[in-house]
């Protein structure tokens, strides 16, 4: 095989076989091929497709690219959540805690910051000294010992992706529905768990912007998931205004914080015990009501809190942190964005404020880049809140201040005002299983 001839077949429409795919996976693990190449492979999955059958297939090779973790001897039920991606999307720092305080597994692999989003493993990382990037010996012995591991795509676990992850950062090629579902559902078939839950983002702060495409991503995702004989489901969830009130590393991990201990924002609370209710279904724990109730119980009762701090300390990090959030250190330099006039916000470009976040250096304009953990944006303000000219609509955090300048006109290019509020828009949209996609009864 050359690969020319497979980017040649894939950009004129064709469909790739399991052996073609192999071929592709396998080389870009090698080395064999070389970035460039990955690259136009990609530009041409994005602009041609996969079919279903080439979806599962790259999907299972990727998955097949290292390691398989085995933790079939560990006693309970391994669970795993994932999201798509989003802006102040912090849901793993709350959910994973509250499921392992009510009794599952909880062994996720996580990925770092890509485009506009941020990403899980750059949040905790903000911790000092955890550690994200565990080998696979390592992984499974803090998740044998604590119930709880957050880790990054180190050691050997899906290598592949790994790879082509990091390239579709920096090609504009993020927003391809098969790339998207090959990627996640390869980390989660290589990380071992008996249950996923995936949390597939819609609006103008995710990869996908109709709710529909996000339900047709999630039935795509649930199948390959079910093939692979693992218990999967998702939820729907909207991303077009973002989530809680914090976007940038320690910030989002300081209102995590808060949040399970009680006070963070609302619509942050109800979407984590929304997810952790759901994994804690999916893996036969209750009704859809008696996992709620014990998502809530374990915020209630500090257990959730404890098992973040079980695992920050498991995982190399200061504990402390957990205890006295006050102890993450500050940016340098922080300053309002002030609302124009008066009215009615109508609406947030959620993807261009997390644009503004990465000219502050919260995010990566390229691969590999260093990100500052104490930038960010702490929003005053969200759509359909009344504000008067001169009000904060928000404060930038950065250690650069050169950076304000762009970042403020970045963020007041991504709001609209109005003198009439918004329609409200549903946090749950529908939850999709293998059989069935139940819509929210608010759409």
């Amino acid at each position: 095989m050359h690969m020319i001839d497979l980017i040649t077949k894939k950009k004129q429409g064709g469909a790739l076989s399991r052996a073609e795919l192999d071929y592709i996976v396998c080389g870009a693990v090698r080395g064999d091929i070389p970035d460039y190449q990955l690259s136009a492979f990609l530009m041409a999955v994005c602009f041609r497709g996969m079919t279903a059958q080439e979806t599962t297939d790259l999907t299972l090779s990727m998955a097949r690219s290292g390691d398989m973790a085995d933790l079939s001897d560990i006693p309970g039920v391994k669970a795993d959540k994932h999201s798509t991606g989003g802006v102040g999307d912090k849901t793993t720092l709350a959910v994973a805690p509250i499921a392992a305080a009510c009794g599952l597994v909880l062994a996720k692999m996580s990925g770092r910051g890509l485009g506009h989003t941020g990403g899980t493993v750059d949040k905790l990382e903000s911790i000092p000294g955890f550690r994200t990037e565990l080998s696979g010996e390592e992984f499974r012995a803090i998740v044998q010992k604590t119930g709880i591991c957050v880790a990054g795509q180190s050691g050997n676990l899906a290598p592949a992706d790994k790879k082509l992850y990091a390239l579709r950062d920096v090609t504009a090629t993020v927003d391809s529905m098969p790339l998207i579902a090959s990627s996640i559902m390869s980390k989660k078939l290589a990380a071992g768990a008996d249950v996923i839950l995936l949390d597939v983002k819609y609006g103008s702060g995710a990869f996908l912007a109709a709710p529909e495409d996000a339900v047709a991503l999630a039935k795509r995702m649930v199948e390959i998931g079910t093939a692979a004989g693992r218990r999967t489901a998702a939820l729907i969830t909207d991303m077009d205004v973002p989530l809680g009130l914090a976007i940038g590393n320690s910030l989002e991990v300081r209102e995590a914080i808060d949040s399970l201990r009680g006070h963070g924002p609302q619509d942050y609370t109800r979407v984590s015990v929304a997810l952790a209710a759901a994994l804690l279904s999916l893996a036969g724990r209750g009704t859809a009501d008696e996992c709620r109730r014990m998502a809530e119980d374990a915020i209630r009762s500090g257990a959730a809190l404890a098992k973040l701090r079980e695992m920050t300390e498991a995982q190399g990090g200061d504990p402390r942190y957990i205890d006295e959030p006050s102890r993450f250190p500050r940016a340098a330099y922080t300053e309002p964005v002030s609302a124009p006039s008066d009215g009615y916000l109508q609406h947030m470009d959620t993807a261009q404020i997390g644009r503004a976040s990465v000219l502050l250096g919260a995010g990566r304009e390229r691969a590999g880049e260093a990100i500052d953990h104490a930038a960010g944006i702490v929003l005053a303000h969200k759509t359909g809140d009344f504000v008067r000219q001169g009000e904060p609509l928000a404060w930038l955090h950065t250690n650069h201040p050169a950076a304000f300048a762009e970042a403020q006109a970045s963020f007041l290019s991504a709001l609209a005002f109005g003198s009439t509020p918004p329609s409200p828009r549903a946090e749950i949209y529908a939850y999709v299983t293998e059989n069935q996609v139940i819509y929210h009864r608010n759409n």
